[in-house]
């Protein structure tokens, strides 16, 4: 999530959620502000858009689909090679359209963070991903033969 304007708000969190805040926050290398920043941006965002969820991953924290594996950028790529088809993605995913509509949604009102998560994504090259997931293996489909 992108630095913008901010204000001041004093809160009091029980000692124990301040621990546990603290604790995430060492965990991504944050300040307790910036991640109580972040997990109340989260929150809200959460509360706005069916279906959100965030998580860590391997690049970053993430927006992702309840209950999938997907994170939205990757909802919209599919949508985009399915010409904007939602009802065409839902089946394709055998999810209910509403999921679909949930990821465009939230993509149309953060368009800049999806954007850079597929121009991330694009710009990945095979030996990059390698050298990241050393166990990947280079394969070429083939053509089944017909008989």
């Amino acid at each position: 999530m992108k630095h913008v304007r901010s204000i001041v708000l004093s809160m009091r969190l029980p000692v124990e959620s301040g621990k546990r805040l603290k604790r995430i926050a060492n965990r991504h290398g944050w300040t307790p502000s910036d991640a109580s920043a972040r997990l109340v941006e989260e929150g809200l965002r959460r509360s706005e858009f069916a279906f959100l969820d965030f998580r860590d991953s391997p690049a970053g924290r993430q927006a992702y689909i309840q209950g999938s594996s997907l994170a939205i950028w990757e909802v919209i790529l599919l949508l985009r090679s399915y010409k904007g088809n939602a009802k065409d993605v839902a089946k394709h995913l055998n999810w209910p359209e509403a999921k679909v509509r949930a990821a465009h949604n939230y993509s149309e009102a953060f368009p800049e963070e999806v954007n850079e998560a597929i121009a991330e994504n694009d710009s990945t090259d095979f030996d990059s991903l390698k050298r990241m997931l050393p166990q990947a293996v280079d394969f070429v489909a083939s053509k089944a033969k017909r008989g």
